[in-house]
């Protein structure tokens, strides 16, 4: 019985073992691994794919009415580089930004100094700016550019060590740079920022800054001053930019978002008193402020950018798109009313 029980319990130890290294923990450890061991990375180099870049902007591909983020082999990708004669080292301008469950590893190249319009012709398709692409590529494709681009950006402008101004040298994955005259490494780095939907009870407080697109609102956002909580950025935000006092808050979920450079987006909801002042609005930050109502909520979800506009020129408003985190602050605040109403 001793031997039976011995083996009963190396087997159910072996399950647990299994259990442990997931799919997503073998997968998390393999890019662990690639970021660590230069040789490794460069091998994987030679089987991963590439999405391909030009000046930040992603490489789509237009199917029927349907927009694709092509991943191109290393050998599609070393063809297309054969066509420019001092590309040939680009391959290890690459950066790791990946890999599929199989452990193919993903990664993305910028060739901002290449002519696009030879690349365009080549693939039947054409380099979008990100945050066009961003409206008509698949979620699951959205998460993936963004941090490409946030990435390949930080490469562009750390290229030399703000202690010795020297040049420096990225790691075949990307995970960092070094100033070899120095000694100092960079990493990339998030900016925190807190993006608050604003609820008096029955309304929900947007606003939109000059540089938005014509007919767009969307939730307050900011980003958190050193030393500050997100508690104490989501309180002073709101004081700063609408003149209202934050009564209470409550973090929903976060977000990498690419813009202006390398952002991680934390999304509150925030109630205020319902007799509070009117809203006082920072105009050096706000073109408009207003609060909108359970049916203006739910038109404004409906609605296109496309189809805001009026016959006299004006636009009706319309909401940030699914991919962005303030489009699910809104949803999440349509669900609550509406059960509140139920």
């Amino acid at each position: 019985m001793a031997a039976v029980y011995q083996a009963l319990h190396r087997r159910a130890s072996s399950l647990v073992q299994c259990r442990l290294h997931s799919t997503y923990v073998r997968k998390m450890r393999y890019l662990n691994q690639l970021k660590e061991n230069d040789s490794l990375c460069r091998q994987a180099q030679t089987s991963g794919t590439f999405y391909l870049f030009h000046n930040l902007s992603p490489f789509l591909q237009k199917v029927g009415k349907k927009y694709l983020v092509p991943q191109l082999s290393a050998a599609e990708t070393r063809q297309i580089l054969e066509k420019f004669p001092e590309a040939e080292q680009w391959m290890e301008k690459s950066v790791l930004i990946g890999c599929s469950d199989e452990h193919r590893p993903r990664f993305a190249l910028d060739l901002g100094a290449l002519d696009k319009s030879v690349i365009e012709s080549e693939l039947q398709g054409s380099f979008t700016d990100l945050r066009k692409a961003l409206f008509v590529v698949d979620g699951e494709d959205s998460p993936l550019l963004a941090s490409a681009q946030s990435l390949l950006r930080w490469h562009d402008s750390h290229q030399y060590c703000s202690k010795t101004g020297q040049p420096t040298e990225k790691n075949p994955a990307g995970s960092k740079r070094v100033c070899h005259a120095s000694g100092v490494t960079y990493y990339p780095q998030m900016s925190p920022v807190v993006i608050t939907l604003v609820s008096d009870g029955s309304r929900c407080l947007l606003a939109r800054q000059p540089s938005f697109p014509p007919g767009m609102f969307t939730a307050l956002s900011g980003f958190c001053d050193l030393g500050e909580n997100v508690e104490e950025a989501v309180r002073r935000e709101v004081a700063e930019e609408v003149g209202l006092e934050v009564e209470s808050l409550h973090y929903s979920a976060s977000q990498h978002w690419p813009f202006p450079s390398s952002s991680l987006m934390i999304a509150c909801h925030a109630l205020v008193g319902a007799q509070q002042p009117e809203i006082s609005m920072d105009t050096l930050e706000l073109e408009e402020a207003r609060w909108f109502g359970l049916e203006e909520i739910v038109e404004g979800l409906k609605r296109e950018p496309s189809s805001s506009k009026q016959d006299d020129g004006s636009f009706l408003p319309w909401f940030p798109p699914k991919q962005a985190i303030a489009h699910q602050l809104i949803r999440e605040w349509l669900q609550q009313q509406t059960a509140q109403t139920a």
